[in-house]
């Protein structure tokens, strides 16, 4: 069972989040403000944090930059009454890894919430699966040195190319989604497009494929994303 730690002090929404996350099958600690809060997110053992902002003691912004001091990959989703965008960027700044503004849905709350722990997710089991290098035609790329080749011709890939090929061959014959691709290859701290996912696909393409307004190895999937197959 995931474990929240919801760090709010406000008692009606903090029983009200408790009560609702209990209800979709989540175990929730809670904390009435930054100090026992903080002392909770680093003591106890959770998967995420909901925090907010204005809190007592401590306030929320320096929470979070604690937090990921020590545990930076513990996900954060900001609570928060600011409606200023320079709130929300420095809350993502510190390291959040989204937010919400009050006062909010709790549907959407809960949809935030699932999002974020299904990234961490995505990332965790990417990183177990760590691939050393793959051939596939001519090509044969070696993901530890960054070095690839197509026939006797070196391609020039970047990192960010190299990783999303990466996921891709490691979900060979799976429909990959770009939100997919954005969650593990981009990560939490930049707000790249669907579109960006798109134009990178092209450059691969240019590389490994013999042609690439055909392709064979990374084929588009109408509607859904990508597909490598060998």
């Amino acid at each position: 069972m995931q474990k929240i730690l919801v760090i709010e002090d406000e008692a009606s929404i903090r029983k009200g989040l408790k009560d609702n996350l209990k209800a979709e099958g989540y175990a929730v600690l809670t904390a009435e403000n930054g100090k026992i809060g903080l002392e909770k997110a680093l003591a106890e053992d959770v998967d995420l944090v909901l925090l907010d902002i204005m809190l007592p003691e401590i306030n929320g912004f320096d929470v979070c930059k604690k937090i990921k001091i020590k545990k930076l990959t513990l996900p954060i989703i900001i609570l928060t009454a600011k409606a200023k965008e320079a709130d929300k960027i420095l809350g993502l700044a510190l390291g959040a890894d989204d937010y919400v503004t009050k006062p909010f849905s709790i549907n959407v709350l809960l949809a935030r919430v699932q999002a974020v722990l299904r990234r961490v997710k995505i990332h965790q089991e990417a990183k177990q699966k760590q691939l050393q290098s793959y051939e596939f035609g001519n090509v044969n790329v070696n993901f530890v040195k960054l070095d690839a080749q197509k026939g006797k011709k070196k391609l020039k890939l970047s990192k960010r190319e190299f990783d999303i090929l990466a996921y891709l061959i490691k979900r060979k014959g799976e429909v990959v989604s770009r939100n997919d691709l954005l969650d593990v290859v981009w990560g939490y701290d930049v707000f790249p497009t669907t579109r960006t996912v798109d134009n990178f696909i092209a450059r691969i393409r240019k590389q490994v494929e013999d042609k690439p307004s055909n392709p064979k190895y990374i084929q588009s999937i109408r509607s859904a994303g990508y597909k490598f197959v060998t």
